[in-house]
């Protein structure tokens, strides 16, 4: 609910157990006054602490600058006074920086509108907050949004920019929010990492200065993840304050934490302003993309859950959220670009046979790519791989009962193309410069309306020659040398959110047309595992690495943000392809059970002993995919944490079930049995673990015991069953 009380000028925002509150000061001033739990409406306005030194303007205008510099503003802006992080700079044609953003306006209403060609949350039962600022001087328009839906504890936000004047502007920063609070020793927590490592979970005091997670490379990257927290020092899964922000886009972000000179902690977070200059003409406006924040009570558990449940409930459209998902198998681990069609027919004939319900053709089919020096872009059958053409191929898996599946990486140029050939120009450059390869490919110049029609018509014209049911969309490189042949010198810094934006479209586009494809994106692996992402696929590949001991660290940390349903798990081939480990097939099983199921190796040549383990392990997947789609998630241990075990659960909504996946990395000798607390358990019921009773409260307070199993890197699955 959202309330606005007239007469002490407070706005207070009400989730299922989280208050949001902001106060007008001076009659100008849009101030941040708390975020926490759930508060009776009440006159909180003195905790923008104006009755201080320094006072307001009005009051005390000699000291207007000071005033700036340390009032909690909740939608912050440079260069007349406040010295801290900005979230908004608009350069003028004279070439001045300067805003003071005033209190206008404000409207609430039912429902809340979409972003224009953004992702963005959506749903019913939900009331938005719109809050106009403005800059009559500079002739800027600031529209903030706040929306909460009644069944979850998140609030979303988002920007729009109007140039309200009589000449262009330069919009040279433009974030999605910003948060301030009293600082108390908070740990800030980010997920960093790299290829085949990613969001490893990570935590660090900020005892003075800043914090800064970020990406320049037109993605959300490897190495860093749009999501920042401050977490209290005592933060735990099941305790602790967390304060959150996750960005709902998948190019270029700033995640930036600072603490102040006076013990305050600011929190913004949205587009990277490096190399972004948007020009803003008069009556245009710009609309950033949306910041979603979280707050809980209870620890980082409490915003997992809040997280998933938003992301399932008002993000994914997809109809697959609410359907089992097909197991699939991919060739690119079992053949790479050795493959042809007798020998993917032979994959799929083994895998229907073992219960299998997808063969997805992956990177090769195209163009002559024999390896990864060519051929994207040319998005034509490569015959001598694949005689009679795609159409055959396709019937003969679909003859097996197989769905099938293909391989794209759309937003690529490979200089050995036809298309580069005709069309040099189509791809990023810098004028005079001999543009840097990544895999020995370049990246289109998707600012071009010309290039987003032969992208979309080029994968349009292939799914529609055969059954295709499911596309895996790949991007393998970042963004450099961006510079475009079609656009203005003085427009070149929209670059890379306009690639975004016609990603946006293309994809759009595609489930469009085509409402029953399982779209799954990938970007080199979990480059662009993201809340935007997530609006156009049901699921994102997690990562290149498939190998199920660093898959524990990279799943749980996937897993503190995005539903079970949404992380691209599968069982592949050892020793493992990214680090040479051997790891059990039971474990593998096992650990690709936090997702979508799948596997990734050539199943022709396994042992027949693993061969026989398949239809056990896809039985394992059908029985728990409700849970891993619907339940909520507990993580009970982490082997990042303890370097022994690994271990979490889920428990369906009713809490009636729940399964817990337990895996013993390291087997220590002379150790007793391992006691493991369950959550999300109703006290008073009984339940039946191994055929044995227990009340839900011995199970989450007293525990339950494990024996330690022979060996490394094993793994089981423990059921638990209410007893009715």
């Amino acid at each position: 609910m959202i309330r606005y009380q007239e007469k002490t000028n407070i706005f207070q925002l009400d989730t299922l157990t989280t208050s949001y509150v902001m106060g007008i000061a001076d009659g100008s001033y849009l101030g941040h006054i708390y975020y926490g739990k759930k508060l009776q409406p009440q006159d909180l306005g003195y905790l923008l602490r104006t009755q201080e030194h320094p006072q307001t303007p009005s009051k005390l205008p000699r000291e207007k600058m000071s005033f700036l510099d340390s009032f909690p503003m909740e939608y912050s802006f440079s260069g007349t006074g406040d010295f801290r992080e900005s979230c908004i700079d608009i350069r003028d044609i004279h070439g001045q920086s300067g805003l003071e953003l005033l209190y206008r306006g404000h409207r609430i209403y039912h429902g809340k509108d979409g972003l224009q060609g953004l992702p963005a949350v959506w749903g019913e039962g939900c009331q938005t907050l719109e809050i106009t600022l403005e800059d009559t001087c500079a002739g800027i328009r600031v529209r903030l949004s706040y929306s909460v839906f009644e069944d979850s504890d998140a609030l979303i936000r988002s920007v729009k920019v109007e140039n309200t004047g009589t000449e262009a502007v330069y919009l040279e920063r433009v974030l999605s929010a910003c948060l301030e609070m009293d600082d108390e020793e908070y740990e800030m927590l980010s997920l960093p990492g790299a290829w085949a490592r990613e969001r490893h979970i990570k935590r660090q005091p900020l005892l003075s200065g800043s914090f800064v997670t970020e990406s320049v490379r037109g993605e959300s990257s490897h190495q860093d993840h749009p999501f920042l927290a401050a977490v209290s020092h005592n933060c735990t899964q099941t305790c602790g304050d967390v304060y959150a922000m996750h960005f709902v886009y998948s190019g270029n972000f700033l995640a930036k934490a600072q603490r102040t000179q006076f013990d305050t902690l600011r929190m913004v977070m949205g587009i990277h302003p490096d190399r972004f200059c948007w020009k803003l003409e008069p009556g245009a406006a710009f609309q950033a993309p949306e910041a979603v924040l979280v707050y809980s009570d209870a620890g980082l558990g409490k915003m997992s859950r809040t997280l998933h449940d938003l992301y399932r409930n008002h993000l994914i459209r997809s109809s697959y959220k609410e359907k089992e998902r097909p197991v699939l198998i991919n060739n690119w681990e079992a053949t790479y670009f050795d493959f042809d069609t007798e020998k993917l027919i032979a994959i799929a004939k083994e895998s229907a046979a073992l219960g299998i319900e997808m063969l997805v053709m992956d990177d090769g089919w195209f163009g002559h790519r024999d390896s990864d020096d060519s051929s994207l872009g040319d998005w034509v059958v490569y015959e001598k791989k694949l005689p009679g053409g795609l159409k055959y191929l396709v019937d003969e898996v679909n003859r097996l009962g197989m769905k099938f599946g293909i391989w794209f990486e759309p937003e690529m140029i490979s200089p050995d193309s036809r298309l580069y050939e005709a069309h040099p120009d189509w791809a990023f450059h810098l004028k005079g410069r001999t543009p840097s390869r990544a895999r020995d490919q370049l990246v289109l110049d998707l600012s071009r309306p010309e290039v987003v029609d032969y992208v979309y018509d080029s994968i349009s014209r292939v799914l529609h020659s055969a059954n295709i049911e499911y596309v895996k969309w790949d991007m393998n490189r970042a963004l450099a040398d961006i510079g475009s042949v079609a656009l203005p010198p003085d427009q070149q810094g929209e670059l890379s959110h306009r690639y975004m934006l016609a990603v946006y479209e293309l994809q759009e586009r595609l489930i469009t047309e085509f409402p029953d494809l399982l779209l799954e994106n990938c970007s080199s692996g979990g480059a662009r595992f993201d809340p935007g992402m997530l609006y156009y696929s049901p699921q994102i590949w997690c990562s290149d690495d498939t190998d199920a001991i660093e898959r524990l660290m990279i799943q749980e940390g996937t897993q503190l943000l995005y539903p079970m349903s949404a992380i691209g798990a599968h069982v592949s081939d050892c020793p493992n392809h990214a680090i040479g480990r051997t790891t059990p097939f039971e474990t593998r099983g096992i650990t690709a059970l936090a997702g979508t199921f799948g596997y990734e190796l050539d199943i022709t040549k396994i042992s027949e002993q693993e061969r026989n383990m398949v239809p056990g392990q896809i039985a394992a997947y059908k029985k728990y995919a409700p849970l891993i789609r619907e339940g909520d998630y507990y993580r009970i241990a982490s082997y990042q944490e303890n370097h022994k075990y690994d271990c979490y659960e889920i428990v369906s909504k009713d809490q009636s079930r729940a399964a817990v996946f337990f895996v013993q990395v390291l087997h220590e000798p002379s150790v007793r049995s391992r006691k493991i607390r369950l959550q999300g358990l109703k006290e008073d019921a009984v339940y039946e673990v191994d055929g044995r009773r227990y009340t839900g409260a011995a199970l989450m307070y007293a525990g339950l015991l494990r024996e330690r199993m022979f060996g490394d890197f094993q793994a089981e699955v423990i059921e638990v069953t209410e007893v009715v």
